[in-house]
């Protein structure tokens, strides 16, 4: 079976070179990847994947769900130092296997088709469209403060739709309009830090409950959303020269660099909200903003989040649409959305299905309706109905009841490397994980407790990710091509 990201890229490549023409014909020849990149090009490329808008949503989350100030600070050191440990074992497997292009291609060769065909339904069904509505959440948090007295939720499923139709067009952001919201990204950065130690309210360390919430398991997993993107970007590892050397140098650079960030800026809303306004405020980067220049001040950072996320919410529904039409060529229940438009040269299909999912998802957790909805199936089961105010909204609604299916492939991909190193003895490594079995044994047992903590915080939202992968199971066995 050929890789289905290896094919995304031969689409991806052809489009950006503007073959029209040929843009919708898979390449079934893998790419072969030439070393040509050193570790400091590789440390900018990762921390530009990784740091992305959850930083401006995820902090009172994770606060929220400790007891002090220094517990939540040490997680996020932690979260750096287990995405260390991750990327190494990433970096092995794509260096390993630079051909063949992910998770799905790694748990195909190493457990089997099935377990690939897993990953590819839960990513269109769970993950991938659970992370377009988190980011849609994001946005609208941050317009509702533009645009007040329209409900959030709105906001968020109007975003996915448009910004689906624009995609379904074939319209494009181009290298300047990236440009430009990368710099306000980074514009909102600097100015959250400087308000936070300019403005400081004294009641940083400050601690009037002691008692988080949740819990430290649902704070890692905002963490760790919030370092999402280092498994990808060790992808990168297989274009770098002499990975032995430049490999750990570009991944304890990158990362290093992005948990200083991540530390600096949560110090800035510490001193700027203090410890319990951080946890209250759903909109921390605008309200620290607002103590320092005023009502405008919050709208312009607000305009500069809301510019950003639209950026990253339309380069997540690009490339989740193009797995969906890879992977049409390969099962049959994927057909589908692996038809391309012969008018706009577009997966119209894959962008149609990913965007009504994203787009019941947000109503299913946002609504009063969709709750009821679902609090009225898990009682029919035999479940209690979910407290939804203790999930943050739908941005944490949507991570939590997406965390499990997450954490299951992580850790399959994780185990992955242990299968490979031992069916596959004699295969050339060219870069090793340092100090074998330890870092991924750890690296897996963190999966597993991520994915008992997320299993635990989720409750009865688990049963839907649950339920939609027993439902791809007859799909596949009908519906697997030849």
């Amino acid at each position: 079976m050929d890789s289905s990201l290896s094919k995304i890229s031969a689409i991806v490549s052809k489009e950006v070179k503007g073959d029209k023409k040929n843009a919708s014909i898979p390449n079934e020849t893998h790419r072969v990847v030439k070393p040509h990149m050193g570790s400091w090009g590789c440390s900018s490329i990762i921390i530009g994947i990784v740091i992305g808008v959850s930083v401006f949503e995820v902090p009172f989350l994770v606060f929220g769900n400790v007891a002090t100030p220094l517990r939540g600070l040490g997680a996020w050191l932690l979260g750096g130092i287990l995405s260390l440990i991750g990327a190494l074992c990433y970096a092995e497997l794509a260096t390993t296997y630079p051909k063949m292009g992910g998770d799905y291609s790694y748990l195909t060769k190493a457990f089997s088709p099935y377990v690939g065909y897993l990953f590819g339904w839960g990513r269109l069904g769970v993950m991938q469209t659970g992370s377009i509505g988190a980011l849609a959440y994001v946005f609208a948090n941050y317009a509702n403060r533009i645009f007040t007295g329209i409900d959030p939720v709105w906001f968020a499923a109007v975003v996915v739709i448009l910004l689906t139709f624009v995609n379904i067009l074939g319209v494009k952001f181009g290298k300047s309009a990236q440009n430009l919201l990368t710099s306000l990204k980074v514009v909102g950065i600097i100015a959250i830090i400087v308000a936070g130690f300019f403005v400081n309210s004294g009641e940083a360390f400050v601690v009037v409950n002691s008692v988080g919430s949740a819990g430290f398991g649902f704070a890692m997993i905002m963490i760790l959303y919030a370092f999402g993107g280092w498994n990808e970007a060790a992808f990168v590892a297989a274009e770098m020269r002499d990975p032995l050397k430049n490999i750990p140098k570009a991944l304890i650079v990158s990362i290093s660099a992005i948990t200083i960030v991540y530390l600096v800026i949560n110090l800035a809303y510490l001193y700027g909200l203090g410890f319990e306004g951080l946890r209250s405020s759903r909109a921390p980067a605008a309200d620290i903003l607002e103590l320092m220049l005023g009502p405008w001040g919050a709208g312009i950072m607000s305009t500069i989040i809301v510019l950003s996320v639209l950026g990253a919410l339309n380069g997540t529904i690009l490339t989740g649409s193009r797995v969906y039409a890879a992977m049409g060529e390969d099962h049959k229940i994927f057909s589908i959305m692996g038809r391309w438009s012969p008018k706009f040269n577009t997966p119209m299909w894959s962008f149609i299905f990913q965007g009504a999912i994203t787009v019941i998802m947000i109503f299913g957790v946002g609504t009063q309706f969709g709750q009821n909805v679902l609090d009225t199936f898990l009682q029919f089961i035999g479940l209690s109905k979910l407290p939804w105010s203790s999930y943050g909204g739908g941005f944490g609604t949507l991570i939590a009841g997406t965390a499990p299916v997450f954490w299951t492939f992580l850790l399959l991909t994780g185990s992955s490397l242990f299968v490979l190193r031992f069916r596959e003895k004699k295969t050339q490594r060219v870069f090793s994980v340092p100090f074998f079995p330890i870092l991924p044994g750890i690296f897996c047992m963190t999966c597993l407790y991520m994915l008992y903590s997320s299993i635990i915080y989720a409750k009865g939202l688990m049963i839907f990710g649950v339920a939609l992968m027993i439902l791809g199971a007859p799909f596949y066995i009908v519906g697997r091509k030849k």
